[in-house]
Order: C-alpha cells, then sequence, then structure tokens
C-alpha cells in the first residue's frame, strides 16, 4: 500500500480536525462535530488515493442538500480541475462560502489569482524573504524555476518560510510558484495547480502536506494603523447606469467638509494614488473581472476603510451564491432552480415544476442585464443555449409580477432608507435596455423606513446581515402577505433626488460618518 493509500485509509476513519479562521486560514482545534468533504472533478481524479467517504465529485456537490450537514462543521477541500470563473470548481467554492461551510480556496483566492494586478500586490511584502531564500548557491545558476506547494509545504527545507507566507497569502491546497532571475529575484507568477497532474512522488508530497496542514495554525496578517481622513470615491464618469448621479457625488463632497472628510473623486487611471488615501468609497458598477474590484483588493490591503469590501463584491455579484444563501437560512426568495449545462434532461421538466412564463439568469449580471423572461418550452432552449455559453450554471425563477420593486438600502446592519422602484413602462422589469426614445428605467419612489412594510423592512436587513457589515441595496418584492429576496447590490444607487428623497444630506452624512467611525477605531486598533 502507497503512503497515499496510507493516509487516506486513516481520513476515512476519523475526521480531521480542523477549523478555519475568518480570512480563510486554517488553525488547529479539535471539533467532534467537524466533517471534511473533498471535492474532485472526477472520481478518477482520486484513483491513486485510497477510497474515502469523504471524496463527492463537483457536481455532487453542487446538487448536495445540507439535511446531513446539520450541526456540524463542514470544511471543504475544493480540488477541482479548473477554478476558471463561473465554471465548477468556482461554484463549489461559491456555493460551499454560501453554506457556511469553510472552504479552500475561497472565492476570493481563485478571484485573486486570476490576474497579476491582483496578486502582485501581495507579493510586496514577500521581497525580502525571497532574496534570503534564494540568495544560495544552489539557485545562482538557473535563471528561474517553478515551484510546487502542497497545503504551504515544500520539502525544499531553504524555501519553507517562503512557502509559508505564500499559502498565508494565497490559501490554497497546491499553488504553482514561478520564480525569475532578471537584477534579482522576484516571483513572476502564482496559479492554482491540479490533482490529477501531479506525478506518484508528487501525490505522496500532497497526501502528507494534507496530513500536516490539518494541525497547522496559520496567523493573521497585522493591519496597518491608520490616522488621517481623506476619502476616495471611485467613479466612471462616462458609465451609462452609475450607482450615483453628478449631484450626488458632488452632495458627498460638499457633506464631507462638513463632517471634517477631505472627498476626493477619483478615476480608474488613479489606481496608483489609492494608498493616499484612508478610505475608498465604490461608485461605479462593480465587477470581479474589472478593475472595481482591483481597486477595492489594493485599498483593504493598503489598511484603508473601503465599500464595499472585496468579501462582500464576491458574495453580491454572483446569484447563485445568494440563492443558496437564502434557501440554507429558509429566507422568503421566488421558487428557484439551478440548471446545469451538462444536464440538459432536466430542462424538460422545469416549466410544469416553476410554470410559464419563468425567468432565467446568468449568475453574474446586474441592471437586469442577463435577465430573460421565457413563455415556453421552445423560448427556454433558445434562450438557455444562448446564456450556457457564459456560465456552466444558470437560474430559473418562478415569474413574480409586482407594480414595483422594493429596495431597501443597509448601512452596518441597520435599514437606512427605502424606494419603490416601478417597472419601465411596457416592460416587466424596473430596466428595459432596448427602450427606444424614453427613459431606461421606471419612476422611483422613496419613503421614510418606517413607512415601508416592516415585513419588507425586517426580511432586507436579515439578508444583508448575511453578505456583510457594509452598505447594501436590497431588492424585494411583495405580493400579498408574501415578501421575496430578489437579489443584494453591494453598491446600490445613492442618487441625488431619488434614494435622498426622504433624508436629503442625512443620507450622505450616515455612509460619511459610518467611514469616521471605522476610522476612529482603528486608530485606537479596534475592530468595528
Amino acid at each position: 500500500m502507497s503512503a497515499v493509500q496510507s493516509h487516506w485509509r486513516q481520513v476515512s476513519e476519523q475526521t480531521v480536525a480542523a477549523t478555519i479562521t475568518s480570512n480563510g486560514y486554517f488553525s488547529a482545534a479539535a471539533q467532534s462535530s467537524s466533517h471534511v468533504v473533498i471535492i474532485v472533478e472526477r472520481k478518477e481524479d482520486w484513483a491513486s488515493y485510497f477510497p474515502c467517504e469523504h471524496i463527492v465529485t463537483a457536481q455532487e456537490y453542487l446538487e448536495h442538500t445540507r439535511d446531513s450537514d446539520t450541526g456540524k462543521r463542514v470544511q471543504v477541500i475544493n480540488l477541482c480541475r479548473s477554478y476558471k470563473y463561473l465554471g465548477h470548481g468556482y461554484y463549489c467554492s461559491l456555493l460551499a462560502e454560501a453554506r457556511g461551510h469553510k472552504v479552500i480556496p475561497s472565492v476570493r483566492t481563485i478571484s485573486e489569482l486570476t490576474k497579476k494586478a491582483l496578486y502582485g500586490l501581495a507579493l510586496d511584502d514577500l521581497d525580502k524573504t525571497l532574496e534570503k531564500a534564494l540568495n544560495h548557491q544552489l539557485y545562482r545558476s538557473t535563471e528561474g524555476f517553478t515551484l510546487t506547494l502542497y497545503f504551504g509545504r515544500t520539502d525544499i527545507e531553504l524555501l519553507q518560510e517562503l512557502a509559508r507566507q505564500l499559502f498565508e497569502t494565497f490559501p490554497s491546497p497546491i499553488l504553482l510558484v514561478e520564480f525569475r532571475h532578471h537584477n534579482g529575484w522576484h516571483i513572476g507568477g502564482v496559479k492554482c495547480g491540479v490533482l490529477h497532474k501531479l506525478r506518484d512522488d508528487q501525490e505522496d508530497q500532497f497526501a502528507h502536506a494534507l496530513d500536516n496542514f490539518s494541525r497547522k495554525i496559520w496567523r493573521q496578517p497585522r493591519l496597518r494603523r491608520l490616522a488621517r481622513y481623506d476619502l476616495a470615491i471611485l467613479l466612471d464618469p462616462h458609465e451609462q447606469l452609475p450607482p450615483s448621479n453628478p449631484r450626488a457625488l458632488e452632495n458627498f463632497v460638499r457633506v464631507g467638509k462638513s463632517l471634517g472628510i477631505d472627498v476626493d473623486l477619483i478615476e480608474r487611471k488613479d489606481y496608483d494614488r489609492v494608498a493616499e488615501y484612508d478610505a475608498l468609497l465604490i461608485r461605479e458598477t462593480t465587477s470581479l473581472d474589472n478593475h472595481t474590484y482591483r481597486f477595492a483588493k489594493k485599498a483593504e490591503s493598503e489598511g484603508l476603510v473601503v465599500m464595499d469590501d472585496p468579501a462582500s463584491i464576491l458574495r453580491c455579484t454572483n446569484k447563485v451564491y445568494l440563492t443558496d444563501l437564502l434557501n440554507s437560512r429558509q429566507l422568503g426568495m421566488p421558487a428557484t432552480e439551478i440548471l446545469y449545462k451538462e444536464r440538459p434532461q432536466d430542462f424538460e421538466r422545469i416549466g410544469e415544476r416553476l410554470g410559464f412564463p419563468l425567468v432565467l439568469k446568468i449568475p453574474d449580471g446586474c441592471f437586469s442585464r442577463g435577465v430573460i423572461k421565457v413563455e415556453s418550452q421552445a423560448a427556454l432552449l433558445k434562450a438557455t443555449a444562448e446564456l450556457f455559453e457564459h456560465s456552466v450554471l444558470l437560474l430559473a425563477q418562478e415569474f413574480l409580477y409586482t407594480d414595483y420593486d422594493w429596495r431597501i438600502g443597509v448601512l452596518n446592519r441597520k435599514p437606512i432608507f427605502a424606494c419603490q422602484y416601478f417597472m419601465s413602462k411596457g416592460h416587466w422589469q424596473i430596466y428595459n435596455h432596448k427602450a427606444i426614445g424614453q427613459a431606461i428605467n421606471g419612476e422611483c419612489r422613496t419613503l421614510a423606513v418606517h413607512e415601508a412594510p416592516k415585513a419588507v423592512v425586517e426580511l432586507a436587513v436579515k439578508t444583508a446581515n448575511l453578505i456583510g457589515d457594509g452598505l447594501y441595496g436590497v431588492d424585494l418584492k411583495q405580493s400579498g402577505d408574501r415578501v421575496v429576496v430578489i437579489e443584494v447590490n453591494d453598491n446600490p444607487n445613492l442618487d441625488a433626488g431619488i434614494e435622498d428623497a426622504y433624508l436629503q444630506d442625512d443620507l450622505y452624512g450616515l455612509v460619511l460618518e459610518e467611514f469616521v467611525r471605522r476610522l476612529e477605531l482603528k486608530r485606537r486598533g479596534q475592530v468595528w
């Protein structure tokens, strides 16, 4: 029996005793109620290892129900063949987080490793360790090499401290790190490795590293302390549907002065200036694959207070995450099913279960884009063929028409405004992107929070609190006594004349005062 098989005979007989700290690092803490789940793309990817009840395929995990996990602390090790955006590996980590499972790699790690512009920020602090580790005669005659790390472990003793720090920065089961020498050593690239491509000797290293990993404590990096109160607002002056109109931005600047905050409007080209500020407020549409997420990540890495933070962006930009999150907490939402590209046979009965018309959604759509209402089975098949070009998963949702949607603004777990967004004229959505010669969106009406239905406000706050303590806009529908959540926005609209119609300047003041509160707590070395 190989060392790999021997190791996993043990794993199948006892629970891996490990928990994960808030930033995604594992720490040793035996839990009798713990349960480990290891996800592989295909069962044959585990063929070299001893059969184990903890192994599930990506498809099995995605279709998994929570009933068997009640009361257990679940740790997920995602070993899919690829973590590409909207692929199986990505969704497994995304839904693990939605289900309250602790997962490695996290969606945050996956997203950061997609672009050097993101992960390069975190590598700057490793320069001294890198020079010390590679200032050895073994490496003086080479121009570069690639190192494979298994749960932060390497057999090369000289590089173990560097391996540990890389794992703290990018917690991932397998990391491929490319080192290059040009006027000194530097890291040329970092990416996730995959299990099914390991050689025999690497499989043994992987198994031993996993065993060691479950017993290690990985410390959190220290946060930088802040002193000055300068706020940057990130905007795109050319965006067609920005979260804040020009007059709202002017209000932020004006109200900021009255609170002792210097508010500066910045754009994409000002990326290198982020570290000059104490805080960042993002006021353009966020996405994981554009500069807004990079700005949020850089701001956080520099110790700024940022809204919305990278974790909130990750959670809010994908509707599959929200669906699983609401289902697991039994909170109200329209009847929803997930359609898998690899299971076309499921499409035949979806209309019977949800009824026609129904709504198909691409997971990361925004402002009503990537959302199609279908009236028949034929229309459904046509729409799925189109949308599956962008994602391996789609959402099929019951069609619930109302004259308007509720939007409840939530800041630091408290409601701050309530709006009614009416459907675009002659359309079934708030936004009608095909409108010609007329307004693209419908009318809006803003009320005091206490004037909105209590059930709507309570559900909005409960939902937003599952995302975090930032600034969110929760969209809901109310039909009779039924209230359901449609989505959560990480950078909700704050427009002059609309969302501020009731509170006026106080709305901007609430947002800015929350920045001040967090900055003052950080100055005292406290966490908000």
